[in-house]
C-alpha cells in the first residue's frame, strides 16, 4: 500500500485527521502538524525545513513515504520539499473536506473524453447575416464543439450568395449542411458541395436524386404528419415509404423522425424515435433538440444533458441544435459536455454522476461543510484580527480572535464586524455577498475563491473537482 504524509498546520489539524478516518482510505497514512497556526501560511522552504528532522514531529512520523501532500493554499517551488523527504510532493485541495473527491475523482475519469455522436450547430436565419458575421459564428461554434456548421433560412426566402458563403466556410474546412426546402437555393449551393441537406420528404424528395450529398430523410407534412403538432402515426408511415424511396434511388440518407415540443406530441415523438431505431438498428439517425431547448421555459444544461441521454441509449449518431433564444446560449458546448459524459457512462454501465460537473452550474456539487462547532473550535487558536469566512446549508459565518457572528444577511453581519478602512470594508463586501449566495443556491464557498459555475466559469473546472 502506498504511503502519504499529510502536512498541516495546528487549526486544521484534528479537521485533517477526522476526514482521513472517516475515508477509510486504500493507503497507509500520517499527518505531520507543523509549528504554525494556519496552513495556508506555510511556504514550501517552511515545510522543508521542518520535515527534514521527521521524527522530532508529533505524530511519531514513521518515514519512507511515497507521497507528501501539502494544503492546496501553498505554493512555489516543492523541490526542496522533495529532496528534505526523498518522498514525491502533490498539492491537494485549498479545502481538507474535499481530500476523499480528490483521491476519488482521480480513479473514475481514466480514458474519459470520447464520443461518436456529432453535433449541427444551426447559424438561423443565415441569409440575413454577411460573409463575416456567418464565419464569426461558425467559428464560435467551431470552438465550443461542433462538428458541422448548419446554414437555416425558411423554404419562402431565398439566399442569393449562399454558393459564396458554402464555399468560404468549405475553405476553412467546415463540414457544412443546408436546412431548407428553397429548392433553387440547394441547386445552386450544390454546385459548390456542400455535406448535408436538412430535410427531406414527399415534396422535395425528387431533389435528393440531384444532390452529391447526404440528405436528411423526414416525415411528410400536413393533418397526419409528424411534424405538426398532435401528429398521427402516420408520420411513421410517410417516413418508411420516403426511406424506401431513397433505398431504391440508392441515395444515402440520414433518418430525422421529428422531436416535438412539449404538450405537441413530445411524449409520442420520443416514442416514434424508439420505434425506428428498433426497425432501423444500423441506420444513422439525427435528432433535432430546438423543440425543446428553445421552446421551453427552462436552462438549458439541464435540458441538453437529458437528450443526450436519450441520444445515447437510442444510438442516434448526429443532433441538431441552435442558439437563439437566451436560455439556449451556451448549448453547443453543453452538448459537447454531455456527450463524453454519456458516453463515458455507457462504456463503463455506470450512472452519469460523479463523472464530471462541467454541466452542474446553478447549484452544486456534494461537499461537506464545517459545523459551528468546529468553527469555534478553530477560532480558539486564532491570535490576529484577520476574518475567517465560512458557510454551510443555512449561515454565513465570520470570525477572528476576537469576534465569532453567524447569520444570512450579509448587512446585519457586516454592520457587527466594525470595520471602517475602505478597502478591508470593500473586500469584506464582496466575500458576504459572495458567500450569501452560496447559501442561496447550495453552492460551495471557499474565502477569495469564485463559485463553481460549471463550464461557464471557464477552464475545464478539474480544479473545482479536486
Amino acid at each position: 500500500m502506498p504511503k502519504y504524509l499529510f502536512v498541516t498546520g495546528q487549526l486544521a489539524a484534528e479537521a485533517l485527521k477526522d476526514t482521513l478516518a472517516e475515508m477509510a482510505p486504500e493507503f497507509e497514512y500520517d499527518v505531520a502538524v507543523l509549528p504554525i497556526t494556519v496552513a495556508a501560511l506555510m511556504k514550501p522552504s517552511f515545510i522543508a525545513k521542518h520535515l527534514a528532522p521527521l521524527s522530532p514531529l508529533e505524530g511519531g512520523l514513521r518515514g519512507g513515504y511515497d507521497f507528501v501532500m501539502i494544503p492546496g493554499w501553498c505554493r512555489g517551488d516543492l523541490s526542496p520539499i522533495e529532496e528534505a523527504t526523498g518522498s514525491s510532493v502533490m498539492s491537494g485541495p485549498k479545502d481538507l473536506k474535499d481530500i476523499p473527491l480528490f483521491f476519488g475523482r482521480e480513479r473514475q475519469r481514466e480514458g474519459y473524453g470520447e464520443y461518436t455522436t456529432r453535433i449541427l450547430a444551426e447559424i438561423v436565419d443565415a441569409p440575413l447575416l454577411s460573409l463575416e458575421e456567418i464565419l464569426a459564428r461558425a467559428e464560435y461554434y467551431r470552438a465550443n464543439g461542433a462538428d458541422v456548421i448548419d446554414l437555416g433560412w425558411p423554404a419562402e426566402g431565398d439566399f442569393p450568395h449562399v454558393e459564396e458563403v458554402v464555399a468560404a466556410l468549405k475553405e476553412r474546412g467546415f463540414a457544412v449542411s443546408l436546412d431548407t426546402f428553397h429548392r433553387q437555393d440547394v441547386l445552386r449551393a450544390n454546385r459548390v458541395g456542400f455535406d448535408y441537406l436538412l430535410s427531406v420528404n414527399s415534396s422535395n424528395l425528387d431533389l435528393a436524386r440531384q444532390l452529391s450529398c447526404t440528405v436528411v430523410v423526414v416525415p411528410d407534412f400536413g393533418p397526419t404528419g409528424a411534424g405538426t403538432p398532435r401528429g398521427s402515426n402516420d408520420g411513421l408511415g410517410s417516413l418508411e415509404r420516403n426511406i424506401a424511396t431513397l433505398e431504391e434511388w440508392g441515395v444515402s440518407y440520414i433518418i430525422d423522425p421529428i422531436l416535438n415540443p412539449i404538450h405537441f406530441g413530445f411524449t409520442e415523438s420520443l416514442c416514434r424515435f424508439y420505434e425506428v431505431r428498433q426497425r432501423h438498428p444500423d441506420a444513422p439517425m439525427l435528432m433535432g433538440l430546438g423543440n425543446l431547448t428553445e421552446l421551453t421555459d427552462a436552462d438549458s444544461i439541464g435540458i441538453n444533458a437529458l437528450l443526450m441521454g436519450v441520444v445515447s441509449e437510442l444510438n442516434i449518431d448526429y443532433v441538431l441544435t441552435t442558439e437563439v433564444i437566451s436560455w439556449a446560449r451556451g448549448s453547443v458546448r453543453e452538448l459537447d459536455i454531455a456527450r463524453r459524459l454519456m458516453h463515458y457512462s455507457r462504456q463503463r454501465q455506470i450512472l452519469p454522476k460523479e463523472i464530471d460537473d462541467l454541466l452542474i452550474a446553478l447549484k452544486d456539487v456534494p461537499h461537506q461543510y464545517y459545523s459551528e462547532g468546529e468553527l469555534r473550535r478553530i477560532q480558539e487558536g486564532i491570535r490576529d484580527r484577520n476574518f475567517r469566512l465560512f458557510t454551510d446549508e443555512e449561515k454565513i459565518y465570520v470570525f477572528n480572535r476576537d469576534l465569532f457572528v453567524a447569520g444570512t444577511d450579509p448587512d446585519e453581519i457586516f454592520s457587527q464586524l466594525g470595520v471602517e478602512e475602505a478597502s478591508h470594508a470593500f473586500y469584506l463586501g464582496r466575500e458576504l455577498e459572495r458567500a450569501a449566495l452560496a447559501v442561496r443556491l447550495g453552492k460551495k464557498y471557499i474565502q477569495e475563491e469564485p463559485l463553481h459555475w460549471g463550464y461557464l466559469g471557464g477552464g475545464d473546472g478539474e480544479s473545482h473537482r479536486r
